[in-house]
């Protein structure tokens, strides 16, 4: 957009001033030596073939250019992220020769890219030579009927032509290359957008849902068009109230569960309703907003504590600290000597990822939904804090729907319910302890190779 509104503008003013120019002084040379506008054609054929050749080279080594530069970037950023391992390690050395090599293969573009330019430039001063010189030799071949001052105009309007030529040459590469900006913000504008963010609809009520049922009927979706199906035919019944945990091997459609809960994929067939309501009726807005969840990796924004836990500043005081202390917060941020004005850095990195999780924890209790989705939310925390966690869903959530995606199973193994998936598809739904009893059930074959039987 920046290039878009500021830059190309001054592009296309200086590409037609360089064609009018010239155009203005092939007219008037061509008035008084038409000769010359013979000469055109083969000129004309030659500054073709130079654009094209120095554009197809050019567009390349640009190419190549920013793909080279790329890498540098990341480099850097993971050196600065990972520093202190860096030198725990002792691995200044590598990295420094590493960000050497990448430095040179990216240089080893530009200079291609700055060779192209200066091609260019030799082979447009050649041919702006020619000009002058046919123009030159015509004026004087036709000294008898022109006056010197019509002479000296010629020559001085060829000197026009060969830099007017010249810098349309340049002009056009550039604004060809910034012309690719248009193409994708084209390309944006062709997006298909999500679904309207608010829908009146005549039975959602502020409460709305009062009780926390979700039934799957015959549900299939995909990420994109011409993509297979992640979710096939699901049929699943989920009761107010109820625990429910969701388990299965990598790849098998846990994930895509809670994405078609908050709309973020939509269905390819079927429906997945709430209290009775089928989700794809109501607005993303009223949706998203009746529901919470705890992502696998916690999300903070670099502000003060209070921020991240009520960015809306909808809760007070004591509703922030009577979640901390739900979620075995309140001992640290007392500690603290800002309190709830404690400055979080960027991503939450002055806080243990144990912290950043239990934040999140704190931010799902302010809220207090009636449905709760955890996605692995204890995947990447230690075991004691992973029980704290377990602890908090079964006290403060009990009166809640909850949906796990279970990456230890023993989290679960308390739950109202197990639904175990493969390929997309429900294999198994039931309680954990009915699961256990059939020997020949994959929750059973699952449970005993993590070693829990």
């Amino acid at each position: 957009m920046e290039i878009l509104d500021n830059q190309l503008y001054y592009q296309i003013e200086g590409w037609l001033y360089c064609i009018f120019s010239a155009i203005s002084s092939f007219v008037i040379i061509g008035m008084n030596v038409p000769i010359f506008l013979a000469c055109l054609l083969p000129l004309g054929l030659l500054y073709y073939l130079i654009l094209k050749l120095h554009l197809n080279t050019f567009r390349q080594a640009r190419r190549l250019e920013s793909t080279g530069r790329s890498p540098i970037y990341s480099l850097f950023m993971e050196a600065i992220q990972g520093v202190s391992s860096i030198s725990a390690y002792d691995a200044k050395k590598d990295f420094i020769q590493e960000f050497e090599e990448k430095i040179d293969r990216c240089f080893v573009c530009s200079f291609n890219s700055w060779v192209c330019n200066r091609w260019l430039n030799f082979c447009l001063n050649t041919l702006g030579s020619v000009i002058v010189f046919v123009a030159t030799i015509l004026a004087i071949q036709n000294r008898e009927s022109l006056s010197p001052a019509v002479v000296g105009l010629i020559i001085t309007y060829s000197l026009t032509v060969t830099d007017s030529l010249k810098w349309f040459v340049r002009t056009n590469s550039e604004l060809e290359n910034k012309s690719i900006s248009i193409e994708r913000i084209q390309e944006y504008c062709n997006l298909k957008p999500e679904a309207p963010w608010n829908l009146s609809h005549e039975k959602l009520t502020n409460d709305w849902p009062q009780n926390g049922i979700i039934h799957f009927e015959d549900y299939s979706t995909r990420y994109r068009e011409n993509l297979d199906l992640v979710l096939k035919e699901i049929n699943l019944s989920i009761e107010a109230s109820e625990k429910v945990g969701i388990i299965g091997r990598t790849g098998a459609g846990k994930s895509s569960i809670t994405l078609s809960l908050f709309r973020i994929i939509e269905p390819f067939s079927g429906t997945i309703s709430i209290d009775d309501i089928d989700i794809t009726k109501i607005g993303l807005h009223d949706l998203r907003t009746k529901l919470t969840i705890i992502p696998q990796d916690p999300v903070l924004f670099t502000g003060t504590l209070r921020i991240n836990l009520d960015p809306n500043n909808e809760y007070s005081d004591d509703q922030i600290w009577d979640s901390l202390e739900k979620s075995y917060l309140k001992t640290f941020v007392s500690n603290l000597s800002e309190g709830l004005e404690y400055n979080v850095e960027e991503g939450g990195a002055n806080l243990s990822a144990g912290q950043r999780q239990l934040v999140c924890l704190s931010r799902a209790l302010l809220k207090n939904s009636k449905i709760l989705v955890l996605d692995e939310a204890t995947a990447s925390i230690d075991m004691e804090t992973d029980s704290l966690i377990q602890k908090t869903i079964r006290t403060a959530f009990a009166d809640r729907t909850v949906i796990t995606i279970a990456h230890r199973i023993n989290t679960v193994l308390d739950y109202d319910k197990i639904v175990v998936l493969e390929n997309g598809n429900v294999i198994e739904v039931g309680n954990p302890s009915d699961l256990l009893k059939n020997q020949n059930s994959r929750f059973y074959s699952m449970s005993k190779g993590a070693g829990l039987i």
